[in-house]
């Protein structure tokens, strides 16, 4: 009787310690990869985010943990970037109301600053770095909708609860996170670097 090889594993850091990040991250990725957030490899660093783009937030959190621990690894940027605010909060969504990364002050402010706007247009955007052997790979994911009145729902986080993905009639923070990692910016993005990966490493 031939025995089955064991699936082959990829170790890859996820340069993060939110724990909703990892928990979309791990339902996307597969049986193939095993995703280590910053904890696990023994990290307490307080990685600075100072670009004014998410890509280049995303490529300094990957270039810090590589250059520093010498695993391959991979770090994602978010925005929300509302029309009528001329892309803010953009680069700047989790500070958008203060340096305490407050996600209900952040709520409250985008709301305030919306009311005397009946454009609600928004998107969501995930840039991903990627760095495998000193190389540096970018993946992106977009998302668009719209900034409900006011919250609706208890899942998620972040801006969840106030936004409406186009062709849904339920928040980010009403759906599961099944159905909101199949069209969210984050899910997208996601499939992008798995995709890349599974092509180097599983032929």
């Amino acid at each position: 009787m031939v025995k089955s090889k064991p699936p082959l594993m990829i170790e890859l850091v996820f340069a993060t310690n939110n724990p909703h990040k990892l928990e979309e991250i791990r339902n996307l990725s597969g049986e193939n990869f095993k995703i280590l957030s910053l904890s696990e490899i023994g990290s307490k660093d307080d990685i600075p985010e100072t670009a004014d783009t998410l890509e280049g937030n995303a490529s300094i959190k990957s270039w810090f943990i590589y250059n520093k621990y010498g695993k391959n690894c991979f770090a994602d940027d978010t925005g929300l970037e509302v029309e009528s605010l001329d892309g803010n909060p953009g680069v700047y969504s989790a500070r958008y109301a203060g340096p305490d990364q407050d996600p209900e002050k952040n709520i409250i402010k985008l709301l305030a600053e919306l009311k005397t706007h009946s454009n609600r247009k928004a998107r969501f955007r995930t840039v991903i770095s990627l760095i495998i052997d000193g190389k540096e790979f970018f993946f992106e994911g977009i998302v668009n909708g719209s900034i409900l009145i006011e919250k609706q729902g208890l899942k998620g986080f972040g801006y969840d609860p106030v936004f409406k993905p186009d062709r849904y009639d339920v928040s980010f923070a009403q759906m599961n996170i099944y159905d909101k990692n199949l069209i969210s910016h984050r899910g997208k993005a996601t499939r992008e670097l798995i995709a890349f990966l599974k092509n180097i490493f599983i032929k």
